[in-house]
C-alpha cells in the first residue's frame, strides 16, 4: 500500500511539473506544438534538438592546460583583429567560428604530438582533444571589440584628448568586466530555462557536433552527403567567392543599378542609392553586406518579420514623408547618413564649440551652429527611445508570469534534460561575482575620478543600476528572438539632463550604462552555450573573465598601433575603407539633442497589442501574439546607421527562404545542413577578407592591385550623388540653411 502511494505520489508531482512547464509556453513562438515529446529525454525546441546532443559524459577533460595556452594565444590574435577591422566599413567581424574552426586541427595536432608528460602534477595531454576542450577555448575568446575603446578613440579624434595607458585600460576593464557579476544574477533566468533558447549559440553547437562528428537524435536521418563535407565544401565557396565581391568586382557588394543610370541625379541617389539612400533596388551579393547585422540563418522568422516590418514602416515609408517635407530642414542633407552637419551643410566641427575643459559652451554653439542629422539617423534615435519602454511593458504583460516563476524556481534545478544533466557540476560560488564587482567598481571609481571625465560618482552608480534594471527584460528578447535591446540612448538621455554640455561624461555614462547590460547578457550567453555543450561552470567563468582582460589590453595596444601608422585614419576620404564610421556615430551622440516623444509611442505599442489580445482571443490575434514583438519592431534597425537598406532587405530575404519556406518544406535538410550552412559562410567569408586584406591591400602601400582597383566595376559604386551624399537642396558657398 505503501509503495503504491508513493508510486501515485511521484506521477502527481512529475504531472504538475509537466504542467507548469507547459503553461509556461503557451505563448513561446519558437515551441514545436507539432509534435508530443517526452520533456525529459529532449527538448521541445526544433532548432534546439537539431543543434545539440541531449547525452553528456562527465569524465570528459574540459579544463587542461592545452586549452589554456590555446586560448590565450587566441584571445590576443582575434580580438586585435576585430579592433582592427573596427574602423572600416563595411567592417569585417571575425568572430569565434575562426577560432572555433582553426582550434580543431590545432587541439587535435596538440593531442597527437604533445608527450603524455606531467609537470608538477598538470598533465600536458591528458587525452585525445574533446569537445569540451574545443567549446571551452572558443568561449574564452573575447572576439568582439572592448566598447571602451570608442570612447578613447573619439577623445583622441574629435576632442583632442591623450591620455596614459593606465587610464585607457581602468575604463576598458571595468566597462568589460563588471557586467559579468550582473550575469551571475542573470543566469538563473536566462540559462537553465529551457524557452530561453539563445539562436546563436545554436550555429556554434551545429558546428561542435559537426567537426567532432556527435551524433544525435535531433539531427535527423536525412541522408546524401555529411554535415563534416558539406561544412568544408561550403567554407571553400565562401572563401572563393568573397574576392569577387571585396576586391575583383566591388559593384557586386553595393549593386545599386538605378544609380549608375543615373549617376548625378540627386532624387535617384536618395531613392536608390545604397550609400546614403533607401535602397530601393536591394540587391546584393557580397555575405559581409547580408550578414552585417547578424546571420539571417540563425534568427527565427517570425523575428526577422518584426524586424523587416519595422525596417518598411519607419524607413521606407515614415522616413522618405518627412524627408521630402523638408521637416527639420531634412532636404539639406542627405536622407542616410551616420554624420552630423552644421548649417552650411558641412561635417559638423565639435571643437569649435567646447570650452577649454571640453564642456560645451552654450554662446559658441549659438555663434556657430545648430547640430542637424539625416532624417533616418533621427529616426533611428526615436526608435531607440520607444524600444526601452517597450522592452518594460512588454516583459510586464508577457513575461510577468514566467518573470515569478523563474524567481520562485531560482534556487532549484530545472526540469529539461539539458539542465538535469548539468546539475552533476557546482555550480560558480556567489562571491566570485561580488569580488568581480567590487574589484571592477573600484577600477571605475579610480579612472572617472583621477582624470578630468567631467562624470561624478553617483552618475555612475545610476548608469549601473540602469543596466541591472534592464538585463532580465532584454536578455529575455535576446534569448527568443536573437535581437538584443540597447541602452545606449537611454542613457545618453539621462545624461544629458542631469549634466548637460558634458560630452565625455555622456560617452562614460552611455557605455558603463549600455555594456554592463550588455556584457552581462554576453557572460550570460556564453553560459548557455556551455550549458548545451555541458561545460563545467567554474571553468567557464575563469576562462571569460581572464580572456577578456586579455582581449581588452591587445585591442588598446592594436588601437594605438592603427593612429600611429595608419594615414588619414577616420578620414571621410581613407582609401582603404577605415572611416571609424562607428567612431563617427559614438562621436555625434556625445552631443546630439533627440526625440523624446518616442517614448510613449514605446510604452502604447505593446498595451494595445496586449488589450486587443485580451478582447480577441480566439482571433488571428491569438498567433499575434506569439509573433509580435513590439521591442524587436523597434530596435531591430538599431544598427541604422552605419548600417544601411543593403544590410536589412537581402538580410531578410535569405532569413525568410531558410528559416520560413527551407524549414517549412524541407525541415530534413534544414536540421542536417542548416547552422552548418551558416557558420560555414561566416567563417569562409572572414577567413577570406582576412586574406585580401594582409595580402593584397596592405603589402607595398596598397600598391598591389593598382590598375584592378581603377576598372570601372570596382570605381561605379563609389562615385556620384549616392557616394558624395549629394542632399536634394544645394547650398551655395557661404549660404545656410535653418
Amino acid at each position: 500500500m505503501d509503495d503504491r502511494l508513493e508510486a501515485w505520489t511521484v506521477a502527481l508531482d512529475d504531472h504538475r511539473r509537466q504542467s507548469s512547464i507547459i503553461d509556461s509556453y503557451f505563448d513561446d513562438p519558437n515551441i514545436d506544438r507539432s509534435r508530443d515529446f517526452d520533456f525529459d529525454d529532449e527538448s521541445p525546441y526544433p532548432e534546439v534538438r537539431s543543434a545539440v546532443a541531449n547525452t553528456d559524459d562527465p569524465d570528459m577533460p574540459a579544463s587542461t592546460l592545452r586549452v589554456w595556452v590555446i586560448g590565450l594565444i587566441w584571445a590576443i590574435i582575434l580580438p586585435g583583429i576585430n579592433q582592427f577591422f573596427l574602423f572600416r566599413y563595411p567592417s569585417v567581424l571575425v568572430g569565434g567560428i575562426v577560432a572555433q574552426l582553426m582550434t580543431f586541427p590545432i587541439g587535435r595536432a596538440v593531442a597527437r604530438f604533445t608527450p603524455r608528460w606531467k609537470i608538477f602534477g598538470i598533465s600536458l595531454n591528458p587525452s585525445p582533444f574533446t569537445v569540451k576542450e574545443h567549446v571551452l577555448i572558443t568561449a574564452s575568446v573575447g572576439a568582439d571589440s572592448a566598447y571602451a575603446t570608442d570612447i578613447i578613440a573619439v577623445q583622441r579624434v574629435y576632442y583632442h584628448q591623450r591620455y596614459n595607458f593606465s587610464y585607457q585600460w581602468f575604463i576598458v576593464m571595468s566597462t568589460q568586466l563588471i557586467g559579468f557579476s550582473i550575469g551571475g544574477v542573470a543566469r538563473r533566468f536566462l540559462v537553465a530555462p529551457p524557452s530561453m533558447i539563445w539562436p546563436a549559440n545554436l550555429v556554434n553547437c551545429a558546428v561542435f557536433n559537426t567537426l567532432h562528428s556527435q551524433q544525435y537524435a535531433g539531427i535527423g536521418t536525412l541522408g546524401g552527403m555529411s554535415r563534416e563535407r558539406f561544412f568544408v565544401i561550403t567554407l571553400l565557396a565562401a572563401f572563393a567567392w568573397n574576392f569577387f565581391p571585396t576586391y575583383l568586382f566591388q559593384a557586386l557588394s553595393y549593386f545599386s543599378w538605378v544609380t549608375w543610370i543615373w549617376p548625378d541625379d540627386p532624387l535617384v541617389a536618395q531613392l536608390f542609392g545604397y550609400v546614403h539612400g533607401l535602397g530601393l533596388t536591394v540587391i546584393t551579393l557580397d555575405w559581409n553586406q547580408i550578414a552585417y547585422i547578424g546571420s539571417p540563418l540563425a534568427t527565427p522568422w517570425w523575428a526577422q518579420v518584426n524586424i523587416i516590418g519595422g525596417f518598411v514602416i519607419f524607413y521606407w515609408i515614415l522616413a522618405p514623408i518627412l524627408y521630402f517635407t523638408n521637416t527639420f530642414h531634412a532636404k539639406y542633407m542627405p536622407i542616410l547618413s551616420h554624420e552630423s552637419y552644421d548649417n552650411e551643410m558641412k561635417p559638423y566641427n565639435v571643437t569649435r564649440i567646447l570650452r577649454q575643459d571640453k564642456s560645451i559652451d552654450r554662446e559658441a554653439y549659438q555663434v556657430y551652429s545648430p547640430l542637424y542629422i539625416s532624417t533616418t539617423f533621427a529616426i533611428s534615435y526615436g526608435l531607440s527611445f520607444a524600444a526601452i519602454t517597450a522592452t518594460i511593458v512588454h516583459a510586464l504583460l508577457f513575461f510577468r508570469k514566467q518573470i515569478t516563476i523563474q524567481f520562485r524556481r531560482s534556487l532549484h534545478e530545472q526540469p529539461d534534460i539539458h539542465a538535469r544533466l548539468m546539475s552533476k557540476y557546482p555550480q560558480v560560488p556567489e562571491w566570485w561575482y561580488l569580488t568581480i564587482f567590487l574589484s571592477m567598481f573600484a577600477l571605475g571609481v579610480v579612472g572617472i575620478e583621477v582624470w578630468p571625465t567631467e562624470m561624478p560618482v553617483w552618475a555612475f552608480v545610476v548608469a549601473l543600476a540602469i543596466a541591472f534594471l534592464y538585463v532580465i527584460p532584454v536578455g529575455m528578447i535576446q534569448a527568443i528572438t536573437n535581437q538584443q535591446v540597447g541602452l545606449n540612448v537611454i542613457t545618453e538621455l539621462i545624461i544629458g539632463y542631469a549634466l548637460p554640455g558634458r560630452p565625455i561624461a555622456m560617452m562614460m555614462f552611455k557605455t558603463y550604462g549600455y555594456i554592463t547590460m550588455s556584457q552581462a547578457l554576453t557572460f550570460t550567453s556564453d553560459f548557455k552555450l556551455g550549458h548545451y555543450m555541458k561545460i563545467p561552470p567554474r571553468p567557464m567563468f575563469c576562462a571569460q573573465v581572464v580572456a577578456t582582460m586579455l582581449a581588452g589590453t591587445v585591442q588598446l595596444a592594436v588601437q594605438a598601433w592603427m593612429f600611429d601608422h595608419i594615414p588619414d585614419m577616420c578620414s571621410p576620404d581613407q582609401p582603404d575603407g577605415f572611416t571609424c564610421p562607428e567612431t563617427d556615430v559614438f562621436a555625434t551622440a556625445s552631443v546630439i539633442v533627440t526625440l523624446v516623444y518616442f517614448f510613449l509611442i514605446g510604452a502604447v505599442a505593446p498595451v494595445i497589442h496586449w488589450l486587443l489580445n485580451k478582447k480577441y482571443p480566439n482571433s488571428v490575434l491569438r498567433y499575434a501574439k506569439m509573433a509580435l514583438i513590439s521591442p524587436v519592431i523597434f530596435n531591430g534597425t538599431q544598427y541604422i546607421p552605419p548600417a544601411t537598406t543593403i544590410n536589412y532587405v537581402p538580410w531578410a530575404a535569405v532569413g525568410l527562404l531558410f528559416q520560413f519556406f527551407i524549414r517549412r518544406r524541407y525541415f530534413s535538410w534544414w536540421t542536417k545542413y542548416n547552422y552548418v550552412l551558416s557558420a560555414a559562410l561566416d567563417a569562409g567569408t572572414a577567413i577570406s577578407c582576412i586574406f585580401i586584406f594582409f595580402c593584397l591591400q596592405y603589402p607595398k602601400n596598397g600598391t598591389i592591385g593598382q590598375k584592378l582597383e581603377q576598372w570601372w566595376g570596382n570605381t561605379v559604386p563609389f562615385a556620384g550623388a549616392d557616394y558624395a551624399g549629394t542632399p536634394m537642396i544645394r547650398l551655395a558657398e557661404g549660404e545656410k540653411f535653418g
